[in-house]
């Protein structure tokens, strides 16, 4: 159907979420941001497991496929790309982080346009900082894409530059993590390398898609701890998400690539 106004909670456009959620209070649930082409979420089996996935870590039971499905559809229009954010949260409780023994979550479909990046980005790259925030170690959360995204919030505040398009983020031990909207990959002659995420971080869909579709470029991938240094001797640094595919690093600190036709063909098997 489509509807003008860019969001809906718990399937309706006269709610709104309650100041006791949650959520709100405490970052309480988890999201996923997709890329919806004609009316449709694309890779959608792919981002609901892995709504299902995040929410079973912190024990919220996730809505159904169908209903967050009719909220895109009355969200969206047939024809419409553009970019949707869905947020389950735990729903309302009382003051106190003891969740309630029985819990409504809540569901928010937001819509956001799409925004149109340089062609540069693609044809020649990227640059990136490094951040100075560090990540800290929280292996039962790691992996799951929650609220609690401070630390992102703090290493996006790092830079001003608008030629910088995302921030490299370190652990604690200063291995590197992923970017602070994006996960990342390194590669070194017919191997792709991307942190293993067992500690910290986001276990993107779109990583995942890469991992499984790299051996079509003759790639294998590897996932294993990568320091700075290791990545700057890197032949290539790629970056993914869900809304721009791939993308490769151009400068990062002193170190400069020249472009190749990687990212590209990362894009053409995600066909993004």
């Amino acid at each position: 159907m489509g509807h003008t106004q860019s969001f809906i909670v718990n399937g309706s456009f006269e709610q709104t979420v309650s100041p006791l959620d949650r959520g709100l209070a405490y970052g309480d649930g988890v999201f996923r941001t997709l890329l919806m082409r004609d009316g449709l979420p694309e890779c959608w089996p792919q981002h609901y497991q892995k709504l299902v996935a995040d929410c079973a870590m912190i024990k919220i039971v996730c809505p159904s496929a169908e209903l967050l499905m009719s909220d895109l559809q009355q969200l969206f229009m047939p024809d419409e790309t553009a970019i949707a954010k869905i947020i389950i949260t735990r729903g309302e409780g009382e003051r106190g982080y003891a969740p309630p023994a029985v819990t409504s979550p809540m569901r928010v479909v937001i819509k956001s346009s799409i925004k149109t990046y340089p062609a540069s980005y693609f044809t020649h790259g990227v640059d990136l900082h490094v951040c100075k925030t560090p990540m800290a170690n929280q292996p039962m959360l790691a992996g799951v894409k929650h609220l609690n995204r401070l630390e992102n919030v703090l290493a996006r505040m790092e830079w001003t530059d608008s030629n910088i398009i995302d921030g490299i983020m370190l652990d604690e031990n200063g291995h590197v993590i992923e970017c602070t909207a994006a996960n990342i990959f390194v590669c070194f002659s017919d191997t792709l390398i991307t942190p293993k995420l067992d500690r910290c971080g986001i276990a993107g869909v779109t990583r995942q898609r890469v991992i499984d579709l790299a051996h079509l470029l003759g790639l294998t991938v590897n996932i294993e701890p990568i320091t700075l240094p290791k990545l700057l001797s890197a032949d290539e640094v790629i970056i993914t998400n869900s809304i721009y595919g791939a993308l490769q690093a151009k400068s990062i600190l002193q170190t400069v690539w020249s472009p190749t036709s990687l990212a590209a063909d990362i894009r053409r098997i995600l066909q993004v």
